[in-house]
């Protein structure tokens, strides 16, 4: 066999085994896309759940790339915890173990042709024939099929003949071992899939160009390979998506060092289970149940693992905004001793209230062209919210001296002041601006208001007394006055109706988030002032007692 024949059979079996490959996936994704995500929302309850859909899913759509997407995108709406989303990422490296089998059932010895070829025609008349539907999609997939199996054939026949004319060099040393690895990587980042890079080495075992142990060597190259494409797809992504980067890397890793080390061992333990489930001695039939197992096997050995490798990655690749939205004054330690935690809690507010008033400062200026592009406080006052809700509720459960027990419903009011501030942030930065402010008599005005409203963000409750009703009242008379003057000026026609219109809604955002601040600053300096006067007895609070 020449040199050209050899080379045009491997491109050409690679080059049909990808096409119908991409078929395939992308009809199934078509045909079960919504189902796709139903079974993924709904059957990661628990580790076995988690693990059996994504195995399955993979299965079925010969995409462990399109389940990851679709796994990291539920972590990052929430749909999924990280530590449920480890386990259907384990279960795609158990399902592509599929494609292993595939190639096997090819390499037995049947005329692949006869099901192939009708499954081509079938699937294209399906999908002419249902265009733009279901029976389309699944017509494509159909054909996918096809042409991967006529791309194993090829593939198949390629080694067969090559197998008889040279053989590679052995495995049995370290170095060689090592190499057969490298090219089942290097093989799996050129092709841009692990399954191809399957497919040629069990085609290759089968025609008698790699042993058993070359190509379960090259096999674990592949399934290293694959952390590559992880890898390239984590740069400039979210947390959450690096994060499941990670826990697929470091799943392909500890598998295939654990399946090196043990590989001898490995090959004669599956030689007997082969053996025992009266399975076909093909070599391509050897190697699927190599692949199969040693996935497994990952799995079994993640499986006490992976609680703690979610805390690890939890740990990891943190945003600032998630930095900041942990609580840095709460302790369940003080939690023995509520007026220590009652201190740490107010302190905790404090800090939450500082964070929801410079996002309101970031989009508090009426006059500039454009809204910030997001508001990550929001975000992170909303997780600060609730890790004091449930301080508060585990605090309950303690033994609480009765001034103590009247506090905490205040240190809760001056939390939702502060909720409130950043959620009418949120509302004034996705309002549109007006093109115009009225006259400029009006314009100053408005300034004047914005820059009295603003300094209720700035004051301090540690400082000694806001004179609340005396702020409010001055707040409240000025917006009355200035709204009376908008309106008289719309009504002259002097000021465009939808410009006022937007101005005054803006105006009562900006009167009501000043008003939220300033109440929230009053709730923590009466705070302040009680934890001065407080004598804390010696009996508890008979509602808060354990």
């Amino acid at each position: 066999m020449s040199g050209f024949t050899v080379a045009g059979g491997l491109a050409g079996g690679i080059g049909l085994f990808l096409l119908g490959m991409w078929l395939m996936t992308d009809g199934l994704k078509l045909a079960a896309g919504p189902a796709l995500e139903r079974i993924l929302a709904r059957s990661t309850g628990t580790r076995l759940r988690g693990l059996a859909s994504g195995t399955l899913i993979t299965a079925l759509v010969q995409s462990s790339s399109a389940v990851t997407v679709a796994t990291i995108g539920f972590v990052n709406a929430g749909l999924l915890t990280l530590g449920q989303a480890l386990w259907v990422l384990f279960g795609t490296n158990v399902g592509t173990t599929m494609t292993g089998w595939l190639v096997a059932i090819a390499g037995v010895d049947f005329k692949i042709e006869a099901l192939a070829l009708p499954m081509i025609g079938l699937g294209m008349v399906l999908h002419f024939t249902g265009a733009g539907r279901r029976r389309g999609a699944l017509g494509m997939a159909l054909a996918g099929f096809g042409v991967l199996f006529l791309g194993i054939d090829v593939l198949r026949d390629t080694f067969t003949g090559l197998g008889s004319q040279m053989a590679l060099p052995g495995g049995s040393g370290v170095l060689g071992v090592l190499a057969h690895v490298g090219a089942g990587a290097v093989l799996t980042v050129l092709m841009q899939s692990s399954s191809a890079a399957l497919a040629v080495a069990l085609t290759a075992a089968q025609g008698g160009l790699l042993t058993i142990h070359d190509a379960a060597a090259v096999v674990i190259g592949a399934n290293i390979g694959t952390t590559v494409k992880a890898l390239l797809a984590a740069l400039g992504a979210t947390p959450n998506a690096r994060r499941a980067a990670a826990a697929h890397v470091l799943f392909n890793l500890l598998t295939g060092a654990v399946a090196l080390l043990l590989l001898p061992w490995l090959i004669d333990a599956i030689e007997w289970l082969r053996q025992l489930l009266e399975l076909d001695a093909a070599p391509a039939v050897t190697l699927a149940l190599f692949h199969t197992v040693f996935n497994v096997l990952g799995v079994v050995l993640m499986w006490p693992l992976a609680a703690r490798l979610a805390e690890f990655l939890a740990r990891r690749f943190r945003t600032a905004e998630e930095d900041e939205a942990r609580p840095r004054h709460l302790d369940n330690n003080v939690l023995s001793v509520p007026a220590l935690a009652l201190g740490a809690l107010i302190q905790e507010v404090r800090r939450m209230g500082e964070i929801a008033l410079r996002g309101a400062r970031r989009v508090w200026t009426i006059q500039q062209a454009a809204s910030p592009a997001s508001l990550p406080e929001q975000a992170v006052v909303a997780q600060l919210n609730e890790a004091i809700a449930r301080f508060i509720a585990q605090l309950h459960r303690v033994s609480m001296a009765a001034e103590s027990a009247q506090r905490l419903p205040e240190v809760l009011r001056a939390a939702r002041y502060y909720d409130t501030v950043v959620e009418l942030s949120a509302e004034l930065m996705a309002m549109p601006y007006p093109g115009t402010l009225g006259s400029p008599q009006l314009r100053d005005r408005i300034m004047v208001f914005m820059e009295q409203a603003e300094s209720l963000l700035s004051l301090d409750a540690e400082a000694g007394a806001v004179e609340p009703d005396a702020r409010q009242a001055e707040l409240q008379r000025h917006y009355r006055a200035l709204k009376a003057a908008a309106l008289a000026e719309g009504a002259r026609g002097d000021f465009d109706i939808h410009d006022m219109e937007l101005c005054l809604r803006r105006l009562s955002r900006m009167r009501r988030l000043a008003e939220q601040a300033l109440k929230a600053a009053m709730t923590l300096q009466a705070l302040n002032l009680s934890a001065d006067r407080t004598v804390i007895p010696d009996e508890p609070h008979p509602h808060t007692a354990a």
